[in-house]
């Protein structure tokens, strides 16, 4: 549910005052959480009321968690090592590296030196597709998760 409050649009986007509720994604409880949204950015989080799970209620990473979208000290950007520093990276180029090195270690050191941990915080496709990653491209059943906590 999205309540809209002296909505004006420019350029395409939202501005003013919103409110959208949402499913925490910290854990697998599924607590609900009422965004106040002024100018396209989050002002504040709180618990909300209707949901059966938390009856209004959010612990402080519901409530507070949303405040590294907003950090300058926040990696907007793939960074590699080149030389022995890090710098900039298309996502190409970053994600082109990775598959290299992991082939390079399949290759030197076989299937099994790769696990995966999964998320209660990812969907259960999201944790699906984990599983068949690591079992058709990693060669392997090495992974876990914090799913039973």
């Amino acid at each position: 549910m999205v309540t809209e409050a002296a909505e004006t649009r420019e350029n395409g986007k939202a501005n003013g005052v919103r409110e959208v509720d949402t499913i925490c994604g910290f854990c697998g409880v599924g607590c609900g959480l009422t965004l106040k949204v002024e100018n396209g950015l989050i002002q504040k989080v709180t618990g909300e009321k209707a949901n059966p799970s938390s009856k209004g209620e959010a612990c402080i990473k519901g409530r507070e968690g949303w405040r590294h979208l907003y950090s300058d000290r926040r990696l907007t950007t793939p960074l590699i090592r080149k030389d022995g520093e890090l710098v900039q990276a298309s996502w190409d180029e970053a994600l082109d590296l990775v598959a290299s090195k992991m082939t390079d270690i399949k290759g030197e050191h076989g299937p099994g030196a790769f696990g995966l941990f999964s998320s209660s915080r990812s969907s259960n496709e999201l944790n699906y597709l984990a599983g068949k990653f690591v079992r058709q491209v990693l060669g392997n059943s090495n992974i876990d998760s914090c799913n039973r906590a």
